[in-house]
């Protein structure tokens, strides 16, 4: 839009710097004015009449301008204040909530050395723990006292399953010695009673002599006379003849003598397996005369092995 006047209009200045009605302008404003005249007119040589409204009108646009600069700075105070805030909230939590854990440790540590501060000690004597006790009809035995009873029946066990072995094997050596039995005369108790009572001299050189009258006797389990012998039932005769009575055992027989150093053996003593499984007349020499299984016979021979150890009867 263009504005047309007089020829006087035309010669007053587009931007007066002081005049009897208008107030002075600073350098910015004016510069504003300006350019506040050049986006409004399009034509640059058409002369602006009303300096003086033109001044105003560039005051109000500065106004404008710096009430809508106020406005921002209002509107983004509040904006700038809240992130600040909530970038500080953030950042600070961590070590509040370390120094909060780290309080609670704190007062947890301290109450714990509290009690042991405060803590009482106390000793009892062996006696008291070892002792039974008792309380509102519930018993507490002592672990000694329960050791001692499982021990006892063990024992107990062990001894029963002992004798059940032993009469199941008494019964079997009878049905055996009946079976293969054609011997009428006396039984090796009955001879070592009768050779008892007529005090006859005892001697090993006496003892092997007698033992080596049965070499050539079958071995029959559970044979005790010269119709059979086993192990044990051989030693059992040759010695009843002497008027010593020993059990049909080998174990139980091992029992009944006195042990001796090997270098002190001499033949008629007798050789003792240290697993309880066999026995024989010790010959010298490492030589063993025995019954030795089924299907053998009495004889001499070799000991086959290191472990035993020379038992010695009447003495």
């Amino acid at each position: 839009m263009t504005q047309t006047g007089t020829a006087a209009d035309g010669q007053t200045p587009a931007n007066p710097t002081n005049t009897a009605n208008d107030a002075p302008l600073t350098r910015r404003a004016a510069r504003q004015t300006e350019a506040l005249a050049r986006r409004i007119t399009p034509v640059r040589d058409a002369p602006l009449p009303g300096g003086r409204r033109a001044a105003q009108a560039a005051r109000a646009a500065e106004a404008a301008k710096a009430s809508s600069s106020a406005r921002k700075r209002r509107f983004l105070a509040p904006v700038v204040l809240t992130v600040a805030v909530g970038m500080f909230g953030t950042v600070a939590v961590a070590p509040a909530v370390a120094a909060t854990q780290q309080n609670g440790t704190t007062a947890a540590d301290a109450q714990r050395q509290v009690r042991a501060a405060q803590a009482q000690q106390f000793s009892v004597s062996d006696a008291v723990a070892l002792a039974g006790t008792s309380r509102d009809g519930f018993g507490a035995t002592a672990q000694s006292t329960l050791d001692a009873e499982a021990a006892q029946k063990a024992a107990a066990e062990q001894a029963a399953a002992a004798q059940a072995q032993a009469a199941a094997t008494q019964a079997a050596r009878a049905q055996t010695a009946k079976q293969y039995s054609s011997y009428n005369g006396p039984s090796a108790n009955q001879i070592a009673s009768s050779a008892a009572a007529a005090n006859t001299p005892f001697s090993l050189p006496a003892v092997v002599a007698t033992a080596k009258q049965y070499i050539g006797t079958p071995y029959v389990f559970g044979g005790a006379d010269p119709s059979g012998f086993d192990c044990s039932g051989y030693i059992m005769y040759v010695y009843a003849q002497y008027g010593i009575s020993l059990p049909h055992s080998v174990p139980l027989q091992d029992a009944a003598g006195t042990t001796i150093p090997e270098s002190q053996a001499q033949p008629g003593d007798v050789v003792i397996f240290n697993d309880g499984s066999h026995d024989g007349f010790y010959m010298g020499n490492g030589m063993i005369m025995d019954a030795p299984k089924p299907g053998g016979s009495v004889s001499i021979r070799p000991i086959w092995t290191s472990s035993y150890h020379i038992v010695r009867f009447g003495i």
